[in-house]
């Protein structure tokens, strides 16, 4: 087989395509069968998803022999570039980069309205849109830029600002600096004391905090509402909202991972979750599923298969990912889906 054949047998499977657009490749590889590689030339043939003949309408399955060269079927899912989930999209869309003008990037999670106002706003985690913040902190403050892409993905804040933090809930650490004189007085000897010995150390007086934390969200004011598409990357519109029960099938559309898959393995979880290197706060209430995300997937809408949202993604790690109740979020925020 000819390598100068390749486009004219794609355009002939094209025309022998009639299942949904299915096809999207081919090229010259190698046999495998049950994962084995037989050494046998095979023209390989590329398909977004390998169904079942029983499946297959009449003359639809794919022939097993092409061009007197045997076929090899290969499931690649929906090949995009690989851009547009990072770069500078406008209208953008939930699934793609975004975030506060001092992170990194997080993943724009859904539009959602106002419940008093109406006023569209994007959904995002607080860590992404509003840089981990208590309210108190001056980590962030109401009106800060919001950009798309973020920063890591070579967002600018002067070319690429697409809202401003509009309302957060705050994030709570678990130990926190007390206010009270007693314990600032007790802090400042401690520190004169350890400076004639150890100039490079310090201690700080800390007591733990009693506040939980039942969300990790935000929402930002767009600049421009037609600078927003409210269709989830991939999925299309949400269908509305459900309840996490275990077993349950999800998927999400995040700004590092793409479509990912899992399945809800808990509820009602408490757990404590790093928020540096030296602070932790605990959640109650969360959601506990498969892997299905990594760094930059943060503040996606975590979706059943047919669409209705169930959750919003805020960690995770290789073994697990952890989201809250989409109906924590949208109450603590006000807003509607």
């Amino acid at each position: 087989m000819n390598k100068k054949d390749i486009p004219a047998i794609f355009r002939q499977l094209l025309k022998l395509d009639t299942h949904a657009n299915n096809i999207v490749g081919v090229g010259q590889g190698q046999k495998y069968i049950r994962g084995k590689n037989t050494g046998q030339e095979a023209l390989t043939i590329l398909v977004k998803k390998k169904y079942q003949n029983s499946d297959l309408r009449n003359g639809a399955a794919l022939p097993r022999i092409m061009d007197n060269t045997l076929t090899d079927i290969i499931e690649v899912g929906d090949i995009r570039l690989l851009g547009e989930r990072m770069g500078y999209n406008r209208p953008a869309q939930p699934g793609m980069s975004l975030g506060h003008y001092k992170i990194s990037a997080g993943t724009f999670g859904a539009v959602v309205k106002d419940k008093d106002t109406g006023e569209l706003l994007i959904l995002s985690n607080n860590h992404v849109l509003a840089n981990i913040t208590d309210g108190t902190d001056g980590r962030s403050s109401i009106g800060d830029a919001i950009i798309q892409p973020g920063i890591y993905d070579g967002g600018k804040p002067e070319e690429c600002t697409i809202a401003q933090l509009h309302r957060f809930v705050p994030l709570y650490r678990a130990t926190i600096s007390p206010h009270c004189k007693i314990a600032k007085t007790f802090e400042m000897i401690l520190n004169t004391c350890i400076h004639l010995l150890r100039p490079q150390y310090q201690v700080q007086v800390v007591r733990e905090s009693e506040k939980l934390n039942l969300v990790d969200c935000a929402v930002a004011a767009p600049l421009d509402t037609a600078a927003i598409s409210a269709e989830i990357l991939e999925f299309g519109s949400v269908a509305g909202i459900k309840e996490a029960t275990p077993g349950l099938p999800i998927k999400k559309s995040g700004r590092t991972t793409g479509v990912t898959y899992s399945q809800v393995l808990a509820n009602n979880v408490t757990f404590k979750i790093a928020m540096s290197n030296q602070e932790y706060g605990i959640f109650s209430d969360q959601i506990l599923a498969g892997p299905m995300s990594m760094p930059g997937d943060s503040g996606s809408l975590i979706l059943t298969n047919d669409n209705y949202a169930i959750g919003l993604l805020f960690a995770g790690s290789e073994q697990a990912t952890m989201f809250n109740k989409i109906t924590h979020v949208l109450d603590k925020l006000n807003v509607t889906l």
